[in-house]
């Protein structure tokens, strides 16, 4: 836990922690400790957004809960979530405080400490864009976490004027048409998540699967259109 703290102390912190669930067999909640985890416990783990540099000490990616990281001068801003193993999930940040591009505009997904698996820092936003949508993926080996990665499907879902394309891999949404610059779309960062390996009974952790067969389908849009769906009807009643 003291980890933790000093990370708590780098950051600002944004909690976001799903309900636990029953059956849930993993007592860890601190994403700078090490668990073994089974199919359906809940996972916890950390995002921390900031800029590129700040991930690096002696240009070498570091753990965010390595001490060594400066994260203390760079509005970093952390997201701790406690998801479902093998549930393909939806992460979002809809704090009207927070912006990407403020605290740096890069984002890392870690846990864990002896393995100090961390992501590669994934761009999110800058003075002129935003990517709204991701996909990561949580790689376990006998219920330990080994990797975490951000998946890519390209810039086939950039449709319209209200996104652009990025490097051929990601869309993005430019910040004038933000709806908290005052424009019309959400730009709240959401996150498909996924899980692959095998849990700490050898189970295999099948939701990445299921996720790349699904690719052309947004989580995120599936989930506006329920909402919408369900609020519209009632919109008009207050």
């Amino acid at each position: 836990m003291g980890t933790m703290l000093v990370v708590l102390i780098l950051v600002s912190m944004m909690i976001m922690m799903d309900n636990v669930y029953a059956g849930d067999t993993n007592s860890v909640f601190d994403p700078c400790s090490d668990t073994r985890v089974q199919r359906w416990d809940g996972f916890t783990f950390g995002l921390v957004f900031s800029s590129k540099e700040s991930f690096f000490f002696n240009e070498s990616q570091l753990s965010p809960c390595d001490r060594r990281l400066s994260l203390t001068g760079n509005s970093a801003e952390l997201a701790v979530f406690r998801p479902k193993v093998d549930e393909i999930s939806l992460l979002t940040i809809n704090n009207s405080n927070f912006n990407p591009s403020k605290s740096g505009g890069y984002m890392v997904a870690f846990a864990g400490r002896k393995y100090a698996a961390r992501s590669l820092p994934a761009f999110v936003a800058d003075s002129t864009h935003t990517v709204t949508s991701f996909t990561l993926v949580l790689e376990f080996q006998k219920g330990t976490l080994q990797n975490l990665f951000w998946k890519k499907f390209g810039c086939d879902s950039c449709k319209g004027d209200s996104f652009v394309c990025l490097n051929k891999t990601d869309c993005a949404v430019p910040n004038n048409k933000c709806n908290g610059n005052g424009g019309s779309i959400d730009c709240n960062v959401s996150i498909q998540l996924a899980f692959s390996g095998t849990d700490k009974n050898e189970n295999v952790l099948n939701s990445w699967y299921e996720v790349k067969n699904l690719r052309q389908y947004s989580l995120y849009g599936l989930f506006q259109g329920v909402s919408d769906s369900l609020t519209s009807p009632f919109k008009n009643l207050f």
